[in-house]
């Protein structure tokens, strides 16, 4: 979304990360003025899925082009609104799906009925407000919450580069050749 607002020619965002240049302009923003449909209502699962609102948001944006006349490249007037919609709708799904997990664990007695921990971490634990959304619904539900410093809450895909970094320096559990391995893309 933030690629596709071209976050990088704003000049309050010049420099941030496409997550953090969302957070922070949907600080300012009015999320009530865009609603995004929220997506997988019909499962009834734990499953994330964030394309379909993607889509959503991706049409929202040409249209709101038309309206302003402008190109694709260009700054929406509304880019705030559109920041603080997406944001929000991002949020929803994962609380709502985060619960269904929850609830889920908790009626099969995955998780002990005291004590029971909720742990966020990865880039969307750097975003104030998916946490506090994340906070208030592990305190509705007598959870602790458990995230690391923001700073420490970076891109998955990077950790687990480290990771194997680490893993290859130490000579442990690095397949030296891949002959006879069955690649699968899910």
């Amino acid at each position: 979304v933030a690629r596709r607002l071209s976050l990088r020619k704003h000049p309050e965002c010049h420099s941030m990360a496409g997550g953090k240049a969302i957070e922070h302009l949907a600080q300012s923003g009015n999320q009530e003025l865009l609603t995004f449909r929220l997506p997988m209502q019909q499962y009834r699962n734990c499953d994330f899925s964030f394309s379909g609102l993607q889509n959503l948001v991706n049409n929202a944006i040409v249209q709101k082009e038309k309206e302003e006349g402008i190109q694709e490249g260009e700054i929406l007037s509304c880019v705030k609104d559109v920041a603080a919609a997406v944001q929000h709708a991002v949020t929803v799904h994962i609380i709502q799906r985060t619960y269904r997990a929850m609830l889920f664990c908790i009626k099969n007695s995955i998780l002990p009925s005291k004590n029971a921990t909720l742990v966020v971490s990865g880039g969307v634990a750097s975003n104030q407000y998916i946490r506090k959304g994340l906070q208030n619904l592990a305190d509705a539900n007598d959870f602790a919450l458990l995230c690391p410093p923001p700073r420490l809450c970076t891109d998955n895909g990077v950790m687990i580069a480290w990771n194997g970094i680490e893993r290859l320096r130490a000579g442990l559990g690095v397949l030296h050749s891949t002959a006879g391995i069955r690649y699968e893309p899910r």
